[in-house]
């Protein structure tokens, strides 16, 4: 089943995992021009208040999840980390490979990795596409060293007077914008504004820091950005420390 190709906006029954791929998987040689348009050109900057949070060392070993077409992975190869880009469709990852980064197909419920064998995990835009948040969470971190770090990019839901806002523009400009956007956009343009205010609405920041908690995270991190349209969590794994908001 392809929801680009049929037209229509993947129902809330579909697994998470197989709404992400087939959203997105088609869409890959346009993916992050479009992904910076749809999100009004802030997700650069949210990727690179995440990687200064974690303070990559040269040499270190990463696995950026969800990696798509690379744009987290090609951060992290600028900090001269050795990067392992893991995603569940192919198509997406071939652009990230191209640059030089190490390809694996896999899902975040299921890494083929042994214990601890990370330096730094990143994942962006990944929980809302899995079955059992705190489970990801725990296989996430089960791959991370002892004292190695965890990232986390995510669209966030704005409250106040600019939840309104936020909701013009994802119930009206996004779907709209995708239709410029071509083949396969005007769905995803229709289905992010819901997704995302469901996955906030259960999920909020301070929920998140807790299921990072208890899967062995500490030291746990978020700010929000872009009037709240962007959240940034960090984490370490190993020391003990209260949850911290910037």
């Amino acid at each position: 089943m392809h929801h680009e190709a049929s037209g229509t906006v993947p129902s809330v029954t579909d697994s998470p995992t197989r709404i992400a791929r087939d959203l997105f998987a088609p869409l890959a040689p346009g993916y992050e021009r479009w992904a910076g348009i749809l999100s009004m050109g802030q997700d650069g900057r949210w990727r690179s208040r995440m990687i200064a949070q974690l303070a990559i060392e040269p040499g270190e070993v990463a696995l950026d999840v969800a990696a798509g077409t690379g744009s987290i992975t090609r951060l992290l190869q600028d900090r001269r980390a050795d990067v392992v880009s893991l995603d569940q469709s192919h198509q997406m990852l071939i652009p990230a490979v191209g640059r030089g980064a190490t390809g694996v197909v896999a899902t975040a419920e299921r890494l083929p990795f042994v214990d601890g064998v990370f330096d730094v995990v990143t994942f962006g835009y990944l929980l809302r596409y899995v079955e059992d948040v705190a489970g990801a969470m725990a296989e996430l971190t089960r791959v991370v060293r002892p004292g190695g770090r965890v990232g986390m990019v995510e669209f966030g839901r704005p409250s106040g007077v600019w939840l309104p806002l936020w909701r013009l523009y994802t119930r009206l400009v996004l779907p709209t914008a995708g239709l410029v956007a071509g083949e396969g956009w005007p769905e995803v343009g229709r289905f992010l504004g819901p997704n995302i205010e469901d996955f906030g609405g259960r999920f909020p920041p301070g929920r998140l820091a807790r299921i990072w908690e208890d899967a062995g995270l500490s030291r746990v991190g978020f700010t929000r950005l872009s009037l709240g349209g962007g959240l940034v969590m960090w984490a370490q794994k190993g020391a003990v420390s209260s949850p911290e908001t910037r």
